[in-house]
């Protein structure tokens, strides 16, 4: 569907239009800097988790929080093991875990460094934004969909990312 000059934005739009949800909310994920497509992903999976998230839920989400207002190395590390409590078949689990994707090693402490694969924030974010689209009330997926790459290409404009490359 892509064609040679088409601008990144035009692509998501024809995608949308074909109702190609997945491919969308992947494609964001993919082209947006880690730590904003974690903020994207952990708003998302925040409105997936409604007003009172049960406690692991709850706890992934203020881990990656922390790792999205304070990227350190404790915080991505408390990132996986929030994400691991909240298990990686939630919205929350997968944002936590995209998170502790971003960077530094996915061994132990102790270990010899083992760095992350390039693409496993934006394949943990893809999922997280996903997997809140249809975690309540499937039936309004569709609208979901449509918010949350509306959402995405919000994050897109505010950090200028097509504006710098133009295309």
């Amino acid at each position: 569907m892509v064609r040679p000059g088409m601008h990144p934005r035009e692509f998501v739009s024809l995608l949308m239009e074909h109702e190609l949800f997945a491919d969308a909310i992947r494609f964001l994920a993919y082209a947006l800097p880690k730590r904003e497509a974690v903020w994207w992903g952990w708003v998302c999976a925040r409105r997936a988790a409604g007003e009172s998230p049960a406690p692991a839920i709850g706890a992934a989400l203020k881990a990656a929080e922390g790792w999205i207002s304070q990227p350190t190395e404790e915080k991505r590390r408390a990132a996986m093991a929030a994400a691991q409590s909240a298990g990686f078949g939630t919205a929350a689990g997968c944002v936590a875990l995209a998170a502790f994707f971003s960077g530094g090693s996915i061994a132990p402490p102790d270990a010899p460094v083992i760095p992350p694969g390039e693409y496993l924030t934006a394949k943990a974010v893809g999922g997280s934004v996903l997997m809140a689209a249809v975690a309540r009330e499937p039936e309004k997926a569709t609208e979901r969909f449509k918010n949350f790459v509306a959402q995405g290409l919000d994050v897109t404009q505010r950090i200028k990312l097509w504006d710098k490359q133009q295309g």
